[in-house]
């Protein structure tokens, strides 16, 4: 019996098939990704085991981006819309995510959902969520977006005061960057991040 191996180039390959033979691309894709996740140590040894928190692009265009996110322990990222619909797959660690609705007054969380190895979550065009990695772990997911994420306008929400601001990759970075700061000063320490 052949072992299973997770080709990246094939997912993307998959991935871009499946989002242009139907009316209903999220779903196709969607397919694709639970196919993929359903064995996430594969995944996992496919993509390498993540060392540090951060956003690699596997495929990026105009109707599609695909991407490799690690989320460093404990990180949180601010409530943001993506003005596209999206599908997240988990295949190492945890991401809890936070769905928000628009109020007069500004945001109000509405519900929320814990993403483990092998789920998948679809989001749909108008969703405004946040993101937490609640572990002492680094977690890896593969985001998919049915746009080109990086060139596509749209909100996110001071994590304080939920005032409304135009999205920012440079301030995401950021909070990438200072997550994994306070991930490897945790690790020179030994010391618990809770």
């Amino acid at each position: 019996m052949k072992a299973q191996r997770f080709d990246a180039e094939r997912f993307i390959d998959d991935c871009k098939r499946a989002s242009h033979e139907t009316s209903d691309p999220q779903t196709s894709v969607q397919e694709v990704l639970t196919r993929a996740v359903a064995a996430p140590a594969v995944v996992l040894d496919g993509l390498g085991a993540p060392q540090q928190g951060g956003i690699q692009t596997l495929h990026r265009c105009s109707d599609l981006t695909i991407l490799n996110i690690v989320w460093s322990p404990l990180m949180q990222l601010m409530p943001h819309e993506h003005g596209m619909w999206c599908l997240i797959g988990i295949y190492t660690g945890r991401e809890d995510n936070i769905f928000w609705q628009r109020r007069e007054a500004g945001l109000e969380a509405q519900q929320a959902t814990a993403i483990v190895p092998g789920c998948v979550v679809a989001l749909a065009q108008d969703v405004i969520h946040s993101v937490t990695n609640p572990t002492e772990k680094l977690t890896g997911a593969i985001h998919i977006y049915g746009g080109d994420f990086f060139a596509t306008p749209r909100a996110e929400w001071d994590p304080e005061t939920l005032a409304e601001r135009a999205w920012d990759i440079d301030r995401t970075v950021r909070a990438f960057e200072q997550s994994n700061d306070r991930f490897y000063q945790w690790r020179k320490r030994g010391d618990r991040l809770m």
